[in-house]
């Protein structure tokens, strides 16, 4: 039995669903666009506190906000920013571990976000799949937290490398756990020289008028 062209097809079929997903995304992007809206995606592992640190965002930007929220079960997260006040959209994936698109459209499609306003996408927590599908964002940040280790960047080179934004969460836990702030920086400077990062402490407040100088910005 001859398995040669197995890695072939794989690719293949690789390559026709990220095309047709660019497809569904670039007129994603149009849309917002057209509506004079901006969209970030969030992408994160879990717990690295990007929930909290939007729930913050909507109760201290001052601008309207909405929020597509994608996990893989419950409505937990949606709930939390329902309640901060922005309108929201939860998206359950089920086994799937990212976003797509397609889901994105369905999601804008019942959200209707009003012209004018700024689109956050909290996406499924997952350091690898979130980065190889482009939902139709304008900007794409990264959160990594302290409790997660200053390497994450050289194991998940990809998804440090997309990143427009780079957030450093959870430092007022710095003096409790063994993390390098100046050596992250330099492993994502390592993969993404373009990036720009920020360190915050979302649960405190601490740097987050340089989160929001920065989001006003993108």
């Amino acid at each position: 039995m001859c398995f040669d062209d197995g890695p072939v097809v794989t690719v293949t079929l690789e390559e026709r669903v990220l095309a047709r997903n660019d497809d569904l995304a670039r007129a994603n992007r149009e849309l917002l666009t057209a509506r004079g809206i901006r969209a970030i995606n969030l992408m994160s592992s879990p717990g690295s506190g990007k929930t909290t640190l939007l729930e913050r965002t909507v109760r201290e930007l001052r601008r309207p906000v909405a929020v597509i929220e994608g996990d893989q079960r419950t409505p937990l997260d949606a709930e939390r920013i329902r309640a901060a006040g922005a309108p929201v959209v939860q998206v359950n994936t089920g086994a799937g571990c990212h976003l797509d698109a397609a889901m994105t459209r369905r999601a804008l499609h019942d959200l209707d976000p009003p012209p004018g306003s700024l689109l956050f996408v909290e996406n499924v927590g997952n350091l690898i799949c979130p980065s190889l599908f482009d939902l139709g964002e304008h900007a794409r940040v990264v959160i990594v937290s302290v409790t997660e280790g200053a390497d994450k960047p050289l194991k998940y080179p990809y998804m440090f490398a997309v990143a427009d934004l780079v957030v450093i969460n959870k430092t007022d836990l710095l003096p409790y756990v063994d993390f390098d702030v100046g050596a992250c920086r330099r492993h994502i400077a390592a993969v993404n020289p373009g990036a720009t990062i920020l360190t915050v402490s979302a649960t405190r407040g601490e740097r987050l008028p340089d989160w929001y100088a920065w989001v006003r910005a993108a």
